[in-house]
């Protein structure tokens, strides 16, 4: 497997990873019937299970911005050695 090939490879773990994580974090709060379909910028709620959820979907974000940053960084070192040969 060539780099280029590795690291497109990272970058779709990581797309996957944050989609199962978003998905499953959905599923809990539409389960618990504390969020409407897609309703990520709704005000902040009082109860503390609602803030747990919020922190859930922050802390997933944050994840996947740091794969994601990762990912590409692996893709811009990659290019990088192949412009280099």
């Amino acid at each position: 497997m060539d780099a280029a090939t590795a690291a497109k490879d990272r970058v779709d773990r990581a797309l996957a990873l944050l989609e199962r994580r978003l998905l499953d974090l959905k599923s809990k709060a539409a389960g618990a019937g504390r969020v409407s379909e897609d309703d990520l910028f709704a005000p902040r709620p009082s109860s503390e299970s609602d803030r747990a959820r919020i922190h859930e979907l922050e802390s997933a974000g944050r994840d996947a911005a740091d794969a994601l940053t990762r990912a590409a960084d692996a893709i811009r070192q990659t290019l990088a050695e192949q412009e280099g040969r």
